[in-house]
């Protein structure tokens, strides 16, 4: 698959965010492009500007990790922008294809090992699930199917971006659903240069921006990002207000699956609203065995 439009869209959308000053040059006056110019970008990264025009144009097959070092510092880019750089620079000649560890499908994915979800059961203190690379949950606890409640009654399989974007429930769930959104799509827009290939990927990408122009709108800013850990504030409809630490760890038996535990801190109002979530779910588990 040739991947030259996301190689040159991703390029320009990060030079259009530099700003000379921050580059350390000057302004200059007459500038008619937003950030820096190509010339600039060239000369930071110390190659011909012909060079450079080459490598925004979408041709990254055979650059060196010297090359690419060297523009990702002109450009100022994040731990996750860099990695995503390279990621799509070995996408664009194969360079990875024999070495990187073979991801599952979605549909072979739908039953998990059955130690991943007694392991899963064991955490009780908090929602805990599995998701693969394009947000499909795949496993969880108890408490995750009583906290995502929306998510797991759905007509579909349950996605993280598609509540995000398509459910309204979503934006009940999380206060501050714009951030939620933009996680979302940097998750997705992350896999898309690690794997290009991604069938149920593109799928997944073509139905969100069909459907949904704030989804659409963020995907063509090519924001990446690394989602391992922080803080998170939701608004459930049973429990109410709750803010939650989450831990993202990565599963080497499955690789491209991710393991996320929201946690409350010992003593506060969320640890207890997670017990009372935890009692309700009980309750609504045994209720229709009482009948």
């Amino acid at each position: 698959m040739d991947n030259r439009e996301e190689v040159r869209e991703f390029l320009t959308s990060r030079r259009a965010k530099i700003t000379p000053e921050r580059a350390g040059l000057p302004a200059g006056p007459r500038r008619r492009v937003p950030g820096l110019r190509r010339s600039e970008v060239a000369a930071l990264a110390d190659v011909s500007v012909e060079y450079y025009a080459k490598l925004e144009r979408g041709h990254l097959a055979g650059v060196s990790p010297a090359v690419l070092e060297s523009v990702a510092r002109a450009l100022q880019l994040d731990d996750a922008e860099r990695a995503h750089l390279l990621h799509l620079a070995q996408a664009a000649d194969g360079s990875d294809a024999l070495t990187r560890p073979r991801r599952r499908h979605a549909r072979e994915l739908r039953t998990p090992h059955r130690s991943l979800q007694w392991t899963l059961d064991a955490i009780t203190a908090g929602p805990a699930f599995v998701r693969d690379a394009r947000m499909d949950v795949v496993a969880a606890n108890g408490l995750a199917r009583a906290f995502y409640s929306d998510l797991f009654t759905g007509p579909q399989p349950p996605n993280l971006a598609r509540f995000n974007f398509l459910d309204p429930a979503a934006r009940r769930l999380y206060p501050d659903w714009d951030t939620f959104a933009d996680i979302s799509v940097a998750i997705l827009r992350t896999e898309a240069g690690r794997d290009p290939y991604d069938r149920d990927l593109h799928d997944l990408v073509g139905e969100l921006s069909t459907r949904s122009e704030e989804f659409r709108s963020r995907w063509a800013a090519h924001d990446v990002r690394h989602h391992g850990t922080g803080t998170k504030h939701f608004h459930h409809p049973v429990v109410g207000a709750l803010t939650l630490a989450y831990e993202g760890l990565q599963l080497t038996a499955d690789p491209g699956l991710t393991l996320t535990i929201y946690t409350a801190e010992p003593g506060s109002p969320s640890e207890e609203g997670l017990r009372l979530l935890a009692s309700w779910a009980a309750t609504e588990e045994a209720a229709p065995r009482s009948g």
